[in-house]
């Protein structure tokens, strides 16, 4: 029996189909291609809300959608379940971003880390005093944070748009600042945007942090073991009355960064599996009940060559790239142009404050600490990596298009004042990206000319 046929014996339906696959699989995997997705869905809610159909727009988002269990029925909105539901799933990527980056990347070597943390911060606290500045109205001072945030997809997506010239260590720190960026922002959600916190919600939230750490103490490597410890936090979070989505950044946080310790190493136990299903596939003609002893070993295998972190992140990746996140700017960038009366004082100050604080005060903030360290001798900057190129990152910084929107929506409960601020979101970022975009042109094009011999 021929084991492995070669490419043309396949039927031709498969080999289209696997060439389909195949080529799919990349695509989901370029950055760019990420943030393109998440510009359209933001593109399709703003036409979606101010076309003629903008009622199911908003008729949409406000469906009930309920879970019960016995008595108990936990009810709420599409947007609930989008913003405060999935959107833990965001957090969980970003929570191990962070746990893996501080164990082994950009954020591992307090050397490298310090000028990012430094520009982070500096680009987290000159926005938010620019737009206290401009919007110093108590009713307008909740939205201090919304343009603190940097979008690591779009950001590292418009990057990867200027191609191969842009050194590996402008693309580092951009992520570093980025990642550390979302630690701020978790940080600022959890302290400033959480209501009066229920005491019993503490007991379910702890109870699920519990199980998980008793899971991981007995060995138990499944990601789909720690789903229910998972909502459990979740909805220990969402009594206590902090923002449930935080149970995302939690579990993140508490992911194992190395391989769960087994009796056989990955490579040993793979090599055993393949070996006992050789001979059981022959002395069995094929059985599959006699086959499924190995296979079960060779999964096991497969799963333990990767440090959950890693494993679980990359699975995760694709689904909150291309439905996650676009899902999100699909409930929440659509922004009804004739609910904002930009006649009226308060939204004309939120929406320029946002928009100029994400465009202005980002760089500038990451600019001017960046360059008072380096310049007191505290920091240096990275091989590779020029003022210029620093400029391009504070640009791109600017970009704060999912965290900014998120944040928005717990600091106004208004809905003109949310709309004014997500439109200020929308105008900063798109100005950001497209500033960030024309100057990186510009720097590459100038590097691979100072690059090109003279003949």
């Amino acid at each position: 029996m021929n084991l492995h046929p070669s490419r043309e014996a396949l039927p031709a339906a498969q080999r289209v189909a696997d060439k389909a696959f195949n080529t799919l699989e990349k695509f989901l995997h370029i950055e760019a291609l990420s943030g393109v997705v998440l510009l359209i869905a933001a593109a399709i809610a703003l036409i979606w809300a101010n076309s003629p159909a903008a009622a199911s727009y908003e008729h949409l988002w406000h469906l009930p959608l309920s879970f019960s269990l016995g008595e108990h029925v936990l009810s709420h909105s599409l947007h609930f379940w989008i913003n405060d539901a999935l959107m833990t799933v965001f957090f969980l990527v970003v929570g191990m971003e962070i746990r893996r980056e501080s164990h082994e990347g950009a954020l591992a070597d307090i050397k490298l880390a310090a000028l990012p943390v430094v520009a982070a911060c500096g680009g987290v606290l000159v926005p938010a005093l620019l737009y206290l500045s401009l919007n110093g109205a108590e009713e307008l001072r909740p939205g201090w944070a919304v343009p603190t945030a940097t979008d690591i997809a779009f950001a590292v997506g418009v990057l990867a748009l200027l191609g191969r010239s842009v050194p590996a260590s402008v693309r580092v720190f951009l992520l570093a600042l980025a990642i550390i960026d979302d630690i701020v922002a978790v940080v600022i959600i959890a302290v400033f945007y959480s209501g009066g916190l229920d005491a019993l919600g503490f007991v379910f939230a702890g109870a699920g942090i519990l199980l998980v750490l008793v899971l991981q103490w007995i060995g138990v490597g499944s990601a789909y073991a720690y789903v229910a410890p998972g909502a459990l936090l979740w909805f220990g979070l969402l009594k206590t009355g902090a923002h449930p989505a935080l149970a995302g950044v939690v579990l993140g946080l508490m992911t194992p960064v190395r391989p769960v310790k087994v009796m056989e190493q990955p490579l040993q136990l793979a090599k055993r599996a393949i070996s006992d299903f050789a001979e059981r596939e022959q002395a069995t003609n094929g059985d599959a009940n006699e086959l499924m002893a190995p296979i079960k070993q060779l999964r096991q295998a497969q799963r333990e060559l990767l440090p959950p972190v890693t494993r679980v992140q990359m699975a995760l990746h694709p689904w909150v790239a291309f439905l996650v996140m676009p899902l999100f700017a699909l409930a929440n960038a659509g922004v009804n142009l004739n609910g904002v009366d930009l006649g009226e004082g308060s939204s004309l100050a939120m929406l320029s404050g946002v928009a100029l604080a994400l465009v202005l005060g980002k760089p500038v903030g990451v600019l001017c600490s960046s360059w008072l360290v380096v310049r007191l001798g505290w920091c240096s900057l990275p091989p590779g990596t020029t003022w210029p190129w620093m400029v391009l990152i504070g640009c791109l910084a600017g970009i704060g298009f999912t965290m900014s929107i998120f944040i928005a929506n717990l600091a106004f409960p208004q809905q003109e004042l949310l709309s004014a601020a997500k439109l200020g979101v929308l105008v900063g970022s798109a100005t950001a990206g497209i500033a960030g975009l024309a100057y990186g042109r510009v720097l590459v094009a100038r590097t691979q000319s100072a690059d090109t011999p003279v003949r």
